[in-house]
């Protein structure tokens, strides 16, 4: 089987998704940056199973030019396809992508707001603030727009009423930076339960984020 290794990547990565609580059940997908014949694409989760039950064989590759799912295989790709093949061709460097339906991070999405910098690790996302891509039915072209706009000079983005999607050089990366967004969001919550918190300013998030561009997780 081609790829073996990076379909087995999405797998150990998916039952992450699960025993994190970062998605429930089948909720959220991932992909990894791939190839397959000479054609550049990506290889993603299929639509509808549960990951505790996916095999190699299960994963779905999908190339960059491809408007409709896989005809050629048994499984069918996440329904969320497109906004992942979108980052692929927009982001030369996102090279994984793990979107999730995480509690706190939907919760804050349904808000529709952008994450003001009340913390400066929202700098990990790569700006001075976390978007929120306007909502959309799933899967649809109109949402895949709307996510790749509020990624703009970034690697994360909320979406409204939905979850959130990070993006890294690599599967570990992108799902660390899910991780960190789950929990930055959750102590958004906690710090509007207390009132209105203090924003750093832009200038001090301009500092940060330079900081943060050779930031080591110790």
């Amino acid at each position: 089987m081609k790829n073996l290794d990076q379909r087995n990547q999405i797998i150990e990565y998916s039952l992450k998704l699960n025993s994190t609580n970062l998605s429930p059940l089948r909720s959220g997908n991932i992909s990894l940056r791939s190839e397959e014949n000479s054609k550049n694409g990506y290889l993603i989760t299929p639509s509808g199973k549960k990951y505790e039950t996916l095999k190699p064989e299960d994963i779905v590759f999908m190339g960059l030019k491809e408007e409709e799912e896989n005809k050629g295989s048994t499984n069918k790709p996440s329904s969320e396809w497109r906004f992942h093949r979108d980052i692929y061709i927009n982001k030369n460097d996102a090279q994984a992508i793990v979107h999730s339906h995480s509690p706190h991070a939907t919760a804050v999405s349904s808000h529709g707001k952008s994450i003001p910098p009340f913390h400066y690790m929202i700098a990990l996302a790569g700006g001075e603030d976390i978007k929120c891509a306007d909502y959309a039915t799933f899967g649809t072209e109109e949402l895949s727009n709307n996510v790749i706009k509020a990624l703009e000079n970034r690697s994360a983005c909320l979406m409204s009423n939905h979850g959130q999607v990070a993006f890294g050089k690599n599967l570990e990366q992108a799902f660390e930076l899910a991780q960190e967004i789950e929990n930055i969001c959750h102590q958004y919550t906690i710090a509007l339960k207390l009132g209105k918190p203090k924003i750093l300013s832009f200038e001090e998030m301009k500092k940060v984020l330079e900081k943060a561009k050779n930031y080591k997780k110790g």
